[in-house]
């Protein structure tokens, strides 16, 4: 199995990518240890590493940093209740290994999380608990497996390096073009704007779950500048705009490129209070960069899967990159299709395919998605122009385990509750997934410091697959 290595790990980091390499199964059930442990005798502020203990409850009470040349990591069933706002400051390299069994949580204690209707005026979850993880320009690595990250978002109160601004409200920041950032089967609840803000480097955000993520604004992942990877087999519901997004803001080099596919969103861009229709509320390729969107599965969103092409300063939402192919590049040319939609008005109906409402888009009609939308605009239609929808109105039922469709509490429905995404048996989902497109490998594949496997596109629609792979959650 080859690894890849990141430049500015401390020589034990690199050893431990050395032992896994003799036997990933058995590296992957252990617990590894890196430096010293953590104390938490007292609330921690300021510098820190080594490793937080098995089992163990941390509390933060100031911002903490972990300097360039240092590693933090986190072992399984940890807790870290952080109060006052405090940051994770990440100038070295962090590591969560929480496991299924035990999982690790990051929180705000004064915040507890809440079922049913939710709003942006009566939730807690939208006002900012703990301040996130910022992650600077010498952080090599971010690996978060198994890791809950609850109530984040509090106003940056000061600017720990270059690129954020004070006040800036997300649960991770990740600023190195030459990073690397793993995400896989974790949960984001709550954030004030983007959970996820990328300003380059190479990501891997595979089979999470993220509830109520935006309050009046707000992606789920927002990818910019330069920034290049896979968005797969995540469950996002309830976000205010967009659940996975690739911009091209802020690029100092390379072309920012977002493979999007068998993700689930579920009520998507509702408490967007800018001008409808110049941002989206699913799925969205805008401002210079390439995506494939392949696979996805969108229930009662706003806007169907996006590809911006106006140049509307005002909005600031500009065209697409749809030129190529260009031969050898991480995506050699944005496309999409085989993407299942389900909507519950009219509104929604007519916006399967994004109409020039307020930004001009140039999303073309696909015959593979569901409904067959190239058909039922026919062959006479020009991309943007407004139709009408309301003949699909509750066609295509996806049939999940658990959750009634039809469902008019889409618009606050913003959280997973007791709900079952999965498919049922029968569901017109299964089976209609689109296998054959391969994405490069741009991250390590490693037990701990990596990837466990790479991403490859399920057969069936959405992040949840018959066979048990996919979200596990």
């Amino acid at each position: 199995m080859k690894h890849v290595t990141i430049a500015g790990c401390s020589l034990v980091l690199a050893l431990a990518f050395t032992a896994c390499s003799k036997n990933d199964s058995k590296v992957s059930q252990a617990q590894i240890q890196i430096g010293q442990q953590v104390d938490n005798s007292a609330p921690l502020s300021g510098a820190i590493k080594g490793t937080m203990k098995t089992g163990l409850t941390y509390t933060v009470t100031g911002n903490v940093t972990v300097n360039a040349g240092d590693t933090l990591l986190i072992q399984k069933g940890v807790t870290v209740q952080v109060k006052n706002g405090a940051c994770f400051f990440v100038n070295g390299t962090m590591v969560t290994l929480g496991t299924k069994e035990a999982p690790i949580t990051i929180t705000d204690p004064s915040r507890t999380k809440t079922t049913g209707s939710s709003t942006a005026t009566t939730d807690s979850a939208y006002a900012g608990g703990w301040g996130g993880i910022w992650c600077g320009p010498t952080c090599p690595l971010l690996v978060l497996k198994w890791t809950h990250l609850d109530f984040t978002g509090a106003g940056l109160q000061s600017i720990p390096f270059a690129g954020p601004a004070v006040g800036d409200k997300y649960a991770v920041y990740f600023g190195n073009y030459s990073g690397k950032f793993i995400m896989e089967d974790s949960w984001i609840y709550g954030t004030p704007d983007d959970a996820i803000r990328y300003y380059g480097g190479d990501i891997f955000m595979v089979r999470n779950t993220m509830e109520k993520c935006g309050a009046t604004g707000g992606d789920g992942l927002n990818a910019k500048g330069g920034t290049q990877g896979v968005m797969a087999y995540n469950l996002i519901i309830g976000g205010a705009t967009n659940g996975t997004k690739s911009a091209n803001d802020g690029s100092t080099g390379r072309e920012c490129m977002i493979a999007m596919f068998n993700n689930t969103y579920i009520n998507m861009g509702y408490r967007n209070v800018k001008t409808f229709g110049a941002r989206g509320g699913s799925i969205e390729i805008e401002n210079n960069s390439r995506g494939l969107a392949y696979n996805n599965l969108l229930v009662d969103c706003q806007f169907g899967m996006r590809v911006a092409g106006g140049n509307d300063v005002t909005a600031k939402v500009y065209l697409a990159d749809t030129t190529g192919p260009h031969n050898g590049d991480f995506i050699p040319r944005t496309a999409y299709g085989y993407n299942f939609n389900y909507v519950d008005n009219a509104a929604q109906a007519a916006q399967i395919v994004p109409t020039n409402v307020a930004q001009a888009v140039v999303t073309y009609p696909q015959s593979t998605d569901v409904p067959d939308m190239k058909t039922f605009l026919g062959a006479g239609y020009t991309f943007g122009i407004q139709y009408d929808g309301s003949a699909l109105v509750g066609l295509n039922n996806p049939q999940f385990v658990n959750y009634p469709l039809p469902n008019m509490n889409f618009a606050t429905q913003a959280s997973v509750d007791g709900y079952d995404f999965h498919l049922k048996t029968g569901s017109p989902a299964l089976g209609k997934g689109y296998t054959s497109f391969t994405i490069p490998v741009n991250i390590p594949i490693d037990a701990n410091f990596g990837a466990t496997a790479a991403a490859t596109p399920g057969k069936d629609l959405g992040c949840y697959q018959a066979d048990g792979s996919g979200n596990q959650h």
